[in-house]
């Protein structure tokens, strides 16, 4: 039986095993030569006091233990077996293609955008200012928008399935063993790509397949029943069960379903800016010192605020990371923030974020109905791309500018390399919108003193934080209610909120379709 541990360190006494390790011998009267085994199993940073500390939980096996088993993942060949429509290769659909193999069932991924060795090309041209491929982009493409948008593999909510499984089958694909343990498991921009590869590698050594460059255009439906796709190619996929996990920037799809008569709902999003710091100072604030920075990893934040009875929260926050253009069409501007396994850029960025609500897109109701929601989020990214001007150019603002009210003529140095436009975001910015965030950035910066600063630049427009748009579904068959074998799941169908939820959503509809095929 294992002995568990609680320690709490000094952060150069959690630097390493050889520093921590005789602390946990010490406590359980052992030696190290009686050692079979000692592993963390959870450790995370508590910065609320003037000297950080860090909390590690880790096991002992001595000679003798029995020791754990090793997690163990079958996946069979389903060649022949039968086979069902996963459209999307995002995390939802990567992990339903996966779940569908050990249950026996041949997964078809049908995936708009190109594999990733491909997708980095487009990618990076964006970078340079140039020319936006509405299908491979930082939204679209293999793995989905997880790939190149930072990897934080965080979740709220441990109910959706079993979420260390899900983190062991990463590590199984390639993924840091860090982030079994990490409380804010990240795996980074730079090693996400060849974990996606090699979960495509399983999918079809095992006998399914992935197919690239083959966007759905036509969801067919009969007699209330789903029986395949359509593609823009003109290819027919049949099937009695289709697995939507098309990511949160899939339009297209919902003008789709809404033309087609299959219900969609709006849901509440939200909506800001991207904000820059220089980490080192982040850094100072959260942990009080420049100096525990030798030996702990990038600070980061959360912030929660209450403006006017509108919630104000920080999204997505990248310690060390960078600012990317996120639009999937020329005519907008949405940025994002990501950051690679170090994390070792010299800037911090979030998204500080509004809740837009009904009352706000009300007026075009009358002509788009529940896609209402939709057209406004994207009414804000033109309107952020017209303030951007020319290529892939974001509108900037110093934050002590906007909460002045008062037009910025230059920002600090900034890791949005396709170049920012200084102006006043109050002039292109729903009104209500920048109101909140103005409100926000002020609380905020009480709590954390110095994060309203000259130093901070805000660059728009942070869009895409969720799907305004939710496919239902029936809450015991996870079906869609009214077409039966439609199955929703991920973002884009408003079930998840990153990585991990939605890879865990992806599996919960495999599941649930398997037993649907064996009524």
């Amino acid at each position: 039986m294992a002995h568990t541990l609680n320690l709490t360190l000094t952060p150069r006494q959690a630097v390493s095993e050889e520093q921590w390790l005789p602390i946990a011998l010490r406590q359980i009267g052992a030696e190290r030569s009686q050692l079979a085994l000692a592993r963390v199993v959870k450790r995370s940073v508590d910065a609320r006091h003037r000297t950080p500390k860090v909390l590690l939980t880790v096991e002992l096996y001595i000679d003798g233990d029995e020791l754990p088993p090793p997690v163990h993942f079958d996946y069979p060949n389903v060649e022949h077996k039968r086979e069902v429509i996963v459209v999307g290769g995002g995390p939802a659909g990567l992990f339903a293609a996966l779940r569908f193999i050990e249950l026996g069932l041949r997964p078809i991924i049908l995936e708009r955008g190109k594999e990733v060795s491909e997708r980095k090309r487009d990618i990076a041209r964006i970078g340079r200012g140039g020319e936006i491929d509405p299908n491979s982009n930082y939204a679209f493409g293999e793995g989905g928008a997880g790939t190149f948008s930072d990897g934080k593999l965080f979740t709220r909510s441990k109910k959706r399935g079993d979420y260390n499984r899900a983190l062991q089958s990463l590590v199984f694909h390639g993924a840091q063993p860090e982030i079994l343990y990490e409380a804010r498991p990240h795996i980074g921009t730079d090693r996400l790509p060849k974990i996606i590869e090699n979960i495509r590698r399983t999918i079809c050594e095992c006998g399914g397949e992935v197919i690239f460059d083959c966007r759905v255009t036509d969801i067919l439906v009969r007699d209330g029943a789903v029986r395949g796709v359509r593609t823009a190619d003109g290819r027919q996929f049949d099937s009695e069960v289709v697995v939507l996990a098309t990511g949160h920037s899939a339009r297209d799809i919902y003008y789709t379903l809404h033309n087609s008569g299959i219900r969609i709902e709006a849901k509440p999003f939200a909506m800001g800016v991207r904000i820059e710091h220089p980490q080192e100072l982040i850094d100072t604030i959260q942990y009080h010192s420049a100096e525990w920075r030798e030996v702990l990893p990038a600070a980061s934040y959360s912030l929660v605020a209450q403006v006017g009875g509108r919630g104000v929260y920080s999204f997505c926050m990248c310690p060390g990371g960078v600012i990317v253009p996120a639009m999937t069409d020329s005519a907008e501007c949405v940025v994002n923030g990501m950051s690679s396994s170090a994390r070792g850029s010299r800037w911090a960025n979030s998204g500080i974020v509004t809740e837009i609500r009904e009352e706000d897109y009300g007026y075009l109701r009358a002509e788009w109905g529940e896609l209402a929601a939709l057209r406004y989020q994207q009414e804000m990214e033109m309107r952020a791309r017209a303030a951007g001007a020319e290529g892939q150019k974001a509108p900037a603002q110093r934050a002590t500018d906007f909460v002045a009210h008062r037009r910025s003529s230059s920002t600090a140095r900034s890791s949005y390399t396709p170049g920012l436009v200084c102006g006043d975001m109050w002039e292109w910015m729903p009104r209500v919108v920048a109101e909140s965030l103005r409100g926000g950035l002020i609380n905020f910066d009480r709590r954390m003193h110095g994060f309203l600063t000259k130093e901070a630049t805000l660059i728009g427009v942070e869009s895409r934080t969720s799907t305004p748009v939710r496919v239902p579904r029936d809450k015991e068959s996870l079906q869609h209610p009214e077409v039966a074998g439609l199955y929703p799941t991920g973002e884009g169908a408003g079930y998840a909120g990153g990585i991990i939820s939605a890879a865990l959503d992806g599996e919960r509809v495999a599941e649930a379709a398997a037993i649907f095929l064996e009524r």
